[in-house]
């Protein structure tokens, strides 16, 4: 692996140098003889999948021509591999003073999508932070988040960095530590490069991980190499793997893997549908509804999906056409329940309503009489009682004299005139 990829690392830097005055013509794409009695080139050499890592230093010393070239190399160096999906997965990051993820392992996964995302890369000026951009590419990148594969997979994560300066940080840790993650480091230097900056992130054997070049003009020579260097038989062309969903070339041998949704059987070759809808496979709030090795999100009775298309909102069931009560609707955490106006009682049917009897015991405060009306009542009294202020007790009433104001002036006249004549009687008396 570290011999073939070592290869790969030397076209890389190669390709950075500068090009022939002449015109530039299509990629150079070395013939090859099929192999006797077996399937031609085409069919059956590929080079084996990788997750790889394009660290490009577009500092200031980089000028822009220059940068130019590298895109225009870099896309070539694309045409070469054998990229997709399952095979190689290819990311570009720009460094300078600072970090740019140009995109991801899991962004492209043909030629000509690479190609014209690596034509738009802005070259980003100042600085050669070289540790700083093998930190992110860990961080960042080698992610199965961003399209890194499952270390049960065992494709190779490789970086190749291409700089022409000198790092301005500590890259001899944050290499060390990327290479003990398994990330295969290669350097390619070109013009000033500083070699021994180029061997401090490398991986070993440094003679097949460190490469310096001073010009372009010599990357036609290494082509032919670096696809023969590259090819081997690739297993899975042949049509004799039995896999039943997806094989994988290993080198002279394969692996058997399956499509999203799917889990390989004992028998390594054949996949059956996984239950997506295991607990921690979904991420459904609610209801998970397993979909032919997939799966969608539904809600309970009484909610709805969010956009997100996981989460689940109680509705508002009392919404106008959500529900059928006659007068009140009461909302409840995703249901209702009805209920009726003042004066008015729920029927059996918990959906209408009638009038009560607001006279019936229990319904009404009144002391002696209740007087239904409409929806409402009043209290009133019995015979000779009268209603108090608070409109719901009695108390007895005071009967009405029978003697009129002027029969009372008279009886007053009467009985001053009987006591006059008892007071002189009782004089008359005393003499």
């Amino acid at each position: 692996m570290g011999r073939a990829l070592g290869i790969l690392g030397c076209c890389l830097a190669l390709a950075l140098l500068p090009l022939p005055a002449a015109p530039r013509g299509p990629a150079l794409r070395p013939r090859r003889q099929p192999r006797p009695g077996g399937p031609s080139a085409d069919t059956a050499c590929k080079n084996r999948p990788l997750d790889l890592v394009f660290i490009v230093d577009s500092s200031r010393s980089v000028r822009p021509e220059e940068f130019e070239k590298v895109k225009i190399f870099l896309s070539e160096m694309i045409d070469t591999l054998d990229v997709g999906e399952r095979t190689t997965r290819v990311a570009v990051m720009n460094y300078a003073s600072t970090v740019k993820v140009e995109f991801p392992l899991r962004t492209y996964f043909d030629k000509a999508s690479l190609k014209e995302a690596v034509s738009r890369i802005e070259p980003l000026s100042a600085g050669t932070m070289t540790g700083l951009a093998i930190q992110t590419a860990m961080d960042e990148v080698f992610t199965e988040e961003m399209g890194t594969r499952p270390a049960t997979f065992n494709i190779p994560k490789v970086v190749i960095v291409v700089t022409d300066g000198r790092p301005q940080d500590q890259v001899q840790d944050v290499a060390a530590s990327a290479r003990t993650a398994g990330i295969e480091i290669y350097a390619v230097g070109v013009d000033r490069a500083d070699m021994q900056s180029l061997r401090t992130m490398a991986s070993e054997p440094l003679d097949e991980h460190v490469f310096y070049v001073e010009t372009y003009g010599v990357i036609e020579k290494l082509a032919s190499k670096f696809r023969e260097t590259f090819c081997a038989v690739n297993v899975c062309a042949l049509g004799t793997h039995g896999c039943q969903h997806v094989c994988v070339s290993n080198g002279a041998s394969y692996l058997c893997d399956c499509y999203e949704g799917y889990t390989l059987n004992p028998d390594k070759r054949t996949c059956s549908a996984v239950d997506t809808c295991a607990p921690g496979r979904h991420e459904c709030d609610q209801i998970c509804v397993s979909n032919n090795g997939s799966y969608v999100c539904d809600c309970h009775e009484g909610y709805t999906l969010n956009p997100d298309k996981k989460t689940c909102s109680a509705m508002d069931m009392c919404a106008p056409g959500r529900h059928d009560c006659a007068q009140v609707c009461l909302s409840n955490d995703g249901s209702y329940s009805c209920g009726c106006y003042e004066g008015y009682t729920l029927n059996p049917d918990k959906k209408t309503c009638s009038a009560a009897d607001v006279c019936a015991p229990g319904r009404h405060d009144c002391e002696q009489l209740c007087v239904r009306g409409e929806l409402f009542y009043s209290c009133d009294c019995h015979q000779g009682y009268t209603l108090n202020p608070d409109r719901k007790t009695c108390s007895r009433a005071i009967m009405s004299s029978l003697v009129t104001t002027e029969e009372s002036c008279k009886c007053e006249a009467i009985v001053a005139l009987q006591d006059s004549v008892t007071s002189r009687l009782e004089a008359l008396s005393s003499k």
